[in-house]
C-alpha cells in the first residue's frame, strides 16, 4: 500500500512541475507572440508626399524607463527562481515573487499605459520661454509626457541638453524636428505672421503615428494637470475634431468683430495658443470651404485658403484656422477662457467669469508680457515657475512668496484679481505634493 501512495505522489509531483513549466513557456511564447520584445515606436518622419518637399526627425531624446533601461543584473538581487530565472523578465517587472511574475507577466505587456502627446513650435529667442512651458507640464501631470518639439536647427543642441539634464525624472520622453514646409511654398509659409508660427497648421501632417495632440504656443504656462485638459478629448461629439477657447470674452473689445477682414468663427473668432485636436478626425475629415463645392482634406485646404486670404489676413495661422471652422463650425468644441487666459482677460477689467469663479487652469502671456513690466501679475508666475526646481519641498513652498509677489501688483487690474493666478495653482500643489516625503 505504501508503494502504491509513493507512487501516486511521485506522479502528483511530477505532474506539477511540468504543469508549472507549461505555464512558463505559454507565458514567454504569449509575450513574444504580442510584440513583447518592447521596441520603442520609431518617431514620426514629417513627408510631403503630395507636396514634393520633406521633413526628417533630427534628434530623439528621452526621460523616461525606456530610454534608461537597467543593466544585465538588475534583478540579480531578488528572490528568483528556477521558473522564472532574472534574464527571462521583460524590463518593466522585477518584483519579488517569481510565480506571479511569471503568472501576469503577459498582462502587463499588453496594458502600456496612455502618454499625453504636447507640440511646441520654437523659433528665436524663444528657449527658456519654452524650457519653462516643458517644466510647469511636467511639475504637475500625472500621465507620462511625449514632447513634440519644433525647432530651429540651432536650438536643437541646447534643446537636447537641457531636457536630457531632466533625465532623472523618468516621466517624459521627446522627439526633435526641424521647422519643415511644404517645399513649393516654403518661404510663404515661413514669412506668415512670425517666424515658424505657421508649422502648427502641418502637424496633422508631419505626425501621422499620433492619434491626438496638444499644441500650445511657447507663452504658455499650466497652473493644472496636462491631464486635466487632455481629458477633454472624451468629451468631442462624433463630429468634433478640435477645441480651441474664444479670443475675445467681451465683443466690445474683440479683434475679430471689429476689424477681421476675413470668415471667423462665432462671436469673436478663436485663440490657438492653446489647440487640443484629435488629428487621427483632422486627417480623415473632407472640409467645407468658400473656394469650391468640393470638399477638401486638411493637406490640400492649406495653401488655396492661402491663396485667397493672404492678403486680408492678420494674424497668419490663426486666421487661416478661423476661416476652417467658420465653415465647418460643427467640427470645434470651444472650451472656456480659463484654459487660455491671456492680459486681454483683465487688462481693461476682469471679463473672464470662468477663471473669476475656478482660477485660471492655463496661462497664455502673449506680447511678451513675462518679459517686460506691463503686466507684473502674469511676469510673477512667469518667474515663479522658471527659477522653481523640481525637488518636492522646493514646490511645495512657490505659492506664499509668488503671492507677495503677486500682492505686489495690485495697482493693475489683472493685479486686483491677483488670487484667480493661484487658486488652481494651489490645488496642483496640493494634489501632487501635499504628502511630504516621511508620509509617502
Amino acid at each position: 500500500m505504501r508503494r502504491y501512495l509513493r507512487v501516486v505522489v511521485l506522479c502528483l509531483a511530477c505532474g506539477f512541475c511540468s504543469l508549472l513549466y507549461a505555464f512558463s513557456q505559454l507565458a514567454v511564447s504569449l509575450e513574444e507572440g504580442a510584440g513583447g520584445g518592447g521596441g520603442k515606436p520609431q518617431a514620426a518622419v514629417a513627408s510631403w508626399l503630395a507636396g514634393g518637399g520633406r521633413g526628417a526627425v533630427r534628434g530623439t531624446g528621452g526621460a523616461g524607463p525606456a530610454a534608461h533601461p537597467g543593466g544585465s543584473g538588475r534583478c540579480k538581487d531578488l528572490s528568483l527562481c528556477y521558473w522564472n530565472p532574472y534574464w527571462m523578465l521583460p524590463s518593466d517587472v522585477c518584483g519579488m515573487n517569481c510565480f506571479w511574475e511569471a503568472a501576469f507577466r503577459y498582462s502587463l505587456k499588453i496594458q502600456p499605459v496612455e502618454k499625453m502627446h504636447l507640440a511646441v513650435v520654437a523659433c528665436g529667442e524663444r528657449l527658456e520661454e519654452t524650457m519653462t512651458m516643458l517644466k510647469s507640464a511636467i511639475i504637475f501631470s500625472m500621465k507620462p509626457l511625449q514632447f513634440h518639439i519644433f525647432a530651429e536647427d540651432q536650438l536643437h543642441h541646447s534643446f537636447k541638453d537641457r531636457l536630457d539634464s531632466w533625465s532623472f525624472l523618468q516621466t517624459f520622453n521627446y522627439t526633435l524636428y526641424p521647422i519643415t514646409f511644404p517645399s513649393e511654398n516654403a518661404a510663404e509659409w515661413k514669412k506668415l505672421f512670425k517666424p515658424c508660427a505657421s508649422q502648427r497648421l502641418f502637424l496633422p501632417l508631419i505626425l501621422k503615428e499620433v492619434d491626438s495632440l496638444l499644441y500650445v504656443d511657447t507663452d504658455i504656462l499650466f497652473l493644472r494637470p496636462v491631464d486635466t485638459i487632455w481629458s477633454l478629448l472624451k468629451k468631442f461629439n462624433s463630429t468634433q475634431i478640435a477645441a480651441m477657447a474664444p479670443e475675445h470674452e467681451e465683443p466690445r473689445i474683440g479683434w475679430y468683430n471689429r476689424f477681421a477682414r476675413h470668415p471667423y468663427y462665432g462671436k469673436t473668432g478663436v485663440n490657438s495658443g492653446v489647440m487640443l485636436m484629435n488629428m487621427t478626425r483632422m486627417r480623415r475629415k473632407y472640409f467645407k470651404n468658400d473656394m469650391t463645392t468640393v470638399r477638401l482634406q486638411w493637406g490640400d485646404i492649406l495653401m488655396p485658403l492661402l491663396k485667397k486670404y493672404k492678403l486680408n489676413i492678420t494674424w497668419g495661422d490663426q486666421d487661416l484656422l478661423n476661416i476652417v471652422f467658420f465653415h465647418n463650425p460643427e467640427s470645434l468644441f470651444v472650451f472656456p477662457c480659463q484654459w487660455n487666459y491671456r492680459p486681454d482677460h483683465c487688462i481693461y477689467g476682469s471679463n473672464c467669469q470662468e477663471a473669476e469663479e475656478e482660477g485660471i487652469f492655463i496661462l497664455h502671456g502673449n506680447r511678451g508680457v513675462y518679459h517686460d513690466d506691463k503686466q507684473p501679475a502674469f511676469r510673477a508666475v512667469y518667474e515663479a515657475l522658471r527659477n522653481c526646481s523640481f525637488e518636492d519641498d522646493n514646490i511645495r513652498s512657490l505659492l506664499k512668496p509668488l503671492e507677495l509677489e503677486l500682492q505686489k501688483t495690485v495697482h493693475t487690474y489683472c493685479g486686483k484679481i491677483y488670487k484667480i493666478f493661484i487658486k488652481q495653482l494651489a490645488k496642483s500643489v496640493r494634489d501632487r505634493y501635499a504628502t511630504s516625503p516621511k508620509e509617502k
